[in-house]
């Protein structure tokens, strides 16, 4: 018996030896293990671009441009109704933009019911992805900052210097001045658009004087959005965004004759003196205002993003500076979107 018991307690102290020489550091237990460094961890960018029906191609060209001009890793969430996405993500899975990572996130327009007031002006700025902008904490859910882009862009920097945008503490958004550079005001002036708050926001309402604004305060173009969600959901920013939406319903508060502000007038005053400056060269604008007016070609190639905005798009005709655009446009693999031209 006593050797037994001899036994047992030479066996149980070999036992507690070998879990200690062998033993699992608790940091690894029940966990999954990130064998990469910090330094080897890739960031991801998320951009963020529409495709509304008809003007697909415009959101191909856009992605087309981006991935082709950077070595970032960049997750493209590409926003659609549910008619929509079928053919969307045909396109991109059947075309050389089957390399890309993206996910296809469907918007619910029931959002806006009640919401957006009937203007017969202009009824494409009514869409309502236009106002996808208002919800981005609702459809990207992990990341801290955010790029949103419109569809009539094109990036020819590195997408990865436009994310690096800092941001002021407190501000959930950077946009870019409408009086941030003297080539814009030259075709500001040639096409007789107006770069201040009176032509977004109708000052013959009381509503808009008592917020206090200048109406000789330069405004701000959404369509390049770098944001901090952080900041967004803390402001309560799409709630607030809302709220003028409502009130516009009611009241009829924004210009429609010259900026036709839909989506970008309660972004304007929500934002006002809130939020940081993205740099001039990111966000060239205006190239969709007329078929006439154009840039010097050299100011375009110094340019590192390109948007035509206004109502002479690209792939249309007629439009200006098109054959920046086309670089990096993408036939469509079902032969639904066509680009009109001249010949065509």
């Amino acid at each position: 018996v006593n050797q037994i018991l001899l036994f047992l307690l030479v066996l149980t102290v070999c036992a507690i030896l070998y879990n200690k020489v062998h033993q699992v550091p608790s940091a690894l237990k029940n966990e999954t293990v990130d064998l990469e460094s910090p330094e080897e961890m890739e960031e991801e960018i998320p951009v963020v671009i529409c495709a509304a029906a008809g003007r697909m191609g415009a959101a191909v060209a856009a992605i087309s441009s981006i991935h082709s001009n950077t070595e970032a890793s960049v997750l493209f969430y590409i926003v659609g109704l549910k008619t929509t996405i079928p053919h969307i993500r045909k396109w991109i899975e059947n075309s050389k933009l089957k390399e890309i990572k993206f996910k296809v996130v469907e918007f619910n327009p029931m959002v806006l019911k009640g919401k957006i007031r009937q203007d017969a002006s202009r009824p494409e700025l009514l869409q309502p992805l236009n106002f996808v902008r208002f919800y981005l904490p609702l459809l990207i859910q992990k990341h801290e900052k955010v790029i949103y882009l419109d569809d009539d862009v094109i990036v020819q920097g590195d997408i990865q210097e436009l994310y690096d945008t800092k941001l002021a503490p407190g501000h959930a958004a950077a946009f870019s001045d409408d009086c941030d550079l003297p080539s814009t005001h030259e075709m500001i002036r040639s096409v007789g658009m107006q770069n201040t708050y009176m032509g977004f926001l109708d000052y013959r309402k009381q509503a808009i004087r008592d917020l206090g604004i200048s109406p000789s305060t330069c405004s701000f173009n959404p369509g390049v959005i770098v944001a901090n969600m952080t900041e967004w959901k803390h402001q309560r920013i799409t709630k607030q965004l809302e709220k003028w939406m409502q009130r516009n319903v009611e009241e009829n508060l924004y210009s429609s004759t010259l900026g036709g502000g839909v989506a970008t007038s309660p972004m304007l005053i929500v934002f006002h003196g809130k939020y940081s400056s993205i740099n001039p060269m990111w966000h060239i604008r205006h190239l969709g205002w007329s078929p006439d007016a154009r840039y010097s070609e050299q100011f375009l190639q110094e340019a590192k993003l390109l948007h035509w905005n206004g109502r002479y798009k690209p792939w249309d005709y007629p439009s200006v500076h098109t054959d920046l655009w086309e670089n990096w446009f993408i036939p469509d693999p079902s032969g639904k979107f066509k680009l009109t031209r001249p010949d065509s």
